[in-house]
């Protein structure tokens, strides 16, 4: 199979696209820019889903559903939003089509809407106006809702997963009473997204706030996650946004206070996409295919009963079926959701062992395990994980007495080791740049002022000192193509002087190219 996936260090953007497509988690839709989630990428999304909802749900927050389509007026009346989001609208003009005889399907022009509808790129706006209605007085807040959905933003370039017209994700929006308390929730919120990348995708993310050029448009701030992937790129992976009351405001949300004066509601929202299916992709896998956490596996364990017929393989299958059964059964905790170990026998004969051992590595299951007729004399079997590929990652003379218990801690112990394996190469590829000179080396572009030519371990997360200016901040990404992708809660503090302006400097920020 790793002969139908490009090498990472030849061409990492087709790596990418081969992995996606020859897993099986998604294909290109003949609906420009947009793509189907295949069963595989689905189960996935839908494991995150899970992991998400029960810490959204831990944290007091509930679900509800609003409307696709939002009234042109209501996007318009919170003017940054309008001005942050026009140029990716899809817009609904008409309600009807007219099937003439003789003629092609066609928009019949009498049919105009009385107001245009915007195809939601977000939701704030359709929600507030809902607030408007909910909230009349402190004891409705705070009020925590959060929306499974599609959004669709007219993306000129798109990318499986990374950048798509049409996307899955959740939004959070809140509203509360003071100021105090949305800050809090804002915080709280990036640090539950911190949870499920660190401890679910085992992805080490930096924390902190976006620079004003790369918030939300409406927001007061907006915090983020920030993962480094492979190839040194940065990958935003969730946000949490703090929008003071300007969609209050905006949607005359108003509530009666405990002293019974009247104040506009404040708010923020917070999100995560099928984005991160990108990330987990370009976080873990390797030139074999696909490598997923185990937590966010759909199937952590797959058993290969061997033999060459079937006299030879009929022990073996009772064998692969006494172990799955072993391992459904063990107990339920909160590392697999409190759902069983998933595992799937795989008794197809028409294949040849090797072909589907290759299979089972590019589709990322997590654990392998082979039970042969010469491990049956022994009463053990072989027990491979996907992380360590070839020889290395396998385990010979498992007894079957213990394989459920070895395969449980191993599957734990693969959540670690990968989690370690990325925040080793990040760290290692985290440098300080302290003149312009030491900048230009670690970002440098063509005559044409496109990338340079780069292997794939030249990028890297790059801390320097920036004065806080929007220009300064512009200028970088005209002349270098980086973006300060983070100014992060825990990073190096000293105050110094711009490489770029020589103005002062509160502290280092993150830069760097990014998806």
């Amino acid at each position: 199979m790793a002969e139908k996936i490009t090498a990472r260090a030849k061409n990492y953007p087709e790596w990418y696209l081969n992995v996606v497509k020859e897993a099986g988690l998604a294909a290109n839709s003949d609906v420009r820019g947009c793509m189907v989630i295949k069963p595989t990428g689905y189960a996935v999304w839908e494991k995150m889903q899970r992991g998400l909802d029960k810490l959204f749900k831990d944290t007091g927050h509930v679900n509800a559903y609003f409307p696709l389509f939002i009234p042109m007026s209501y996007l318009a009346k919170e003017e940054e939003m309008a001005e942050g989001f026009a140029k990716e609208c899809a817009v609904v003009t008409h309600y009807r089509l007219k099937a003439e005889k003789g003629k092609p399907l066609h928009v019949d022009p009498t049919a105009e809407l009385e107001e245009p509808l915007i195809v939601r790129p977000t939701s704030e706006t359709i929600i507030w106006k809902s607030y408007k209605e909910w909230i009349q007085s402190y004891t409705d807040l705070p009020l925590l809702i959060n929306q499974w959905c599609n959004v669709v933003r007219w993306e000129m370039r798109t990318r499986l997963f990374l950048r798509t017209a049409e996307f899955l994700w959740q939004e959070g929006h809140t509203a509360h009473a003071t100021s105090k308390e949305a800050e809090e929730e804002t915080h709280r919120m990036v640090n539950v997204y911190r949870t499920f990348a660190e401890e679910y995708m085992a992805m080490p993310v930096l924390v902190g706030p976006k620079s004003d050029g790369q918030k939300f448009p409406g927001a007061i701030y907006t915090l983020c996650i920030e993962a480094m992937m492979q190839d040194g790129k940065a990958l935003q992976a969730g946000t949490s946004h703090f929008l003071g009351q300007n969609f209050a405001k905006a949607f005359d949300v108003k509530f009666t206070t405990q002293d019974n004066k009247k104040e506009f509601a404040w708010a923020t929202s917070w999100g995560v996409s099928t984005r991160l299916i990108g990330g987990l992709i370009m976080t873990h896998s390797d030139d074999n295919g696909l490598v997923i956490p185990p937590r966010l596996a759909p199937t952590h364990v797959v058993i290969c009963p061997l033999g060459r017929n079937e006299a030879e393989r009929a022990p073996c299958l009772a064998a692969a079926e006494k172990l799955a059964a072993e391992l459904r059964d063990l107990p339920r905790n909160e590392f697999f959701g409190y759902e069983p170990i998933s595992v799937k026998i795989d008794n197809d004969m028409k294949n040849a062992p090797g072909y589907r051992f290759a299979e089972y590595e590019l589709r990322g299951v997590p654990v392998r395990v082979e039970i042969g007729p010469k491990d049956m004399e022994k009463s053990a079997c072989v027990v491979a994980r996907r992380d360590v590929p070839g020889k290395e990652g396998k385990t010979m003379g498992v007894p079957m007495s213990g394989a459920a218990a070895h395969i449980d801690g191993l599957l734990r112990d693969i959540q670690k080791a990968l989690f370690d394996r990325a925040k080793k190469m990040r760290d290692s590829r985290t440098v300080t740049a302290n003149t312009l000179d030491e900048f230009k080396a670690l970002f440098p572009v063509n005559a044409d002022g496109e990338d340079g030519e780069l292997s794939l371990d030249s990028l890297k997360f790059v801390y320097a000192h920036w004065d806080g200016t929007r220009e300064t901040e512009d200028r970088v990404q005209k002349e270098f193509k980086a973006t300060i992708r983070c100014i992060p809660f825990d990073g190096p503090a000293e105050p110094g002087t711009c490489i770029f302006s020589g103005q002062p400097s509160a502290k280092r920020v993150v830069f760097a190219r990014a998806y």
